[in-house]
């Protein structure tokens, strides 16, 4: 199922973040890093996305166009991952996403609910917390849980909006590690909201640009993430430089004195 964005606008106050805002079509499997300075509007994007912000234009999935679609359709469509990290409440993470799941898959038997979620705890390594309650956890396990919540769902579109903000580099690695697997075995789409640009580079396949203005440049990392973007985006000298193993990665050298 491709997504299509067409003529999106949205804003808060009467103050457009994006104003006629058209996408190519992001194909099926592809895991997309959606990236840019602050209040650019990365998480307003995915918020309009997934339906919890008044906009106008298209968001079509395939087919379906999710803007028109009743919020009791959409959560089989979709799965968002918030940036506020899921509130410490004193459930045990196994029991939120249980829920998770089923107001999904509410046509799942217990049986195929209970795999599904055992996989996803194991996907991600964190067997160990499924009886632990959120409110005794740190910052990361939530949001490790939360990511779970998303995942266990199956859905054909994610909406991830820094799912690594609160995680060391292992969980980083693992976790992205795990979101393209599941795009790539399942033909699922993934936007991920991120700052890391290497972290861009290294796993995702498209990497959307949104600059000031409403301005948004899409394509290949290697490609896209050039100097002169670069300088033009976040006011930076940059290089993109290959490291040991063959991957491109970003090095900043310097700010530069107005953007």
């Amino acid at each position: 199922m491709s997504l299509k964005l067409e003529k999106l606008t949205v804003g808060y106050r009467r103050r457009p973040v994006f104003r006629d805002l058209s996408l190519p079509a992001i194909e099926p499997g592809a895991l997309v890093a959606v990236v840019g300075p602050n209040a650019v509007g990365k998480s307003t994007l995915l918020k309009s996305i997934a339906g919890l912000l008044s906009m106008s234009g298209r968001v079509c999935l395939s087919d379906d166009n999710l803007t028109a679609m009743p919020a009791t359709r959409r959560v089989h469509r979709l799965g968002y991952l918030p940036q506020p990290l899921p509130q410490a409440i004193p459930l045990v993470a196994y029991e939120t996403v249980f829920s998770a799941c089923r107001s999904a898959r509410g046509d799942w038997s217990r049986g195929d609910t209970e795999q599904a979620i055992e996989q996803v705890f194991e996907t991600l390594g964190i067997r160990d917390l499924a009886l632990r309650r959120l409110s005794e956890m740190s910052g990361g396990q939530r949001q490790m849980v939360g990511l779970a919540q998303v995942l266990v769902r199956q859905t054909p579109l994610m909406l991830l909006d820094e799912p690594t903000s609160a995680l060391d580099l292992h969980w980083q690695l693992n976790v992205l590690n795990a979101v393209r697997n599941a795009t790539r075995e399942s033909g699922a789409i993934a936007l991920v909201a991120t700052h890391d640009l290497n972290l861009a580079l290294r796993f995702c396949d498209q990497v959307l640009v949104l600059a000031p203005g409403g301005q948004a440049v899409m394509g290949p990392p290697a490609e896209v993430l050039t100097p002169a973007l670069l300088a033009r985006t976040y006011g930076v000298d940059a290089r993109i430089e290959t490291c040991s193993r063959g991957h491109p990665i970003v090095l900043a050298d310097r700010p530069l004195a107005s953007r």
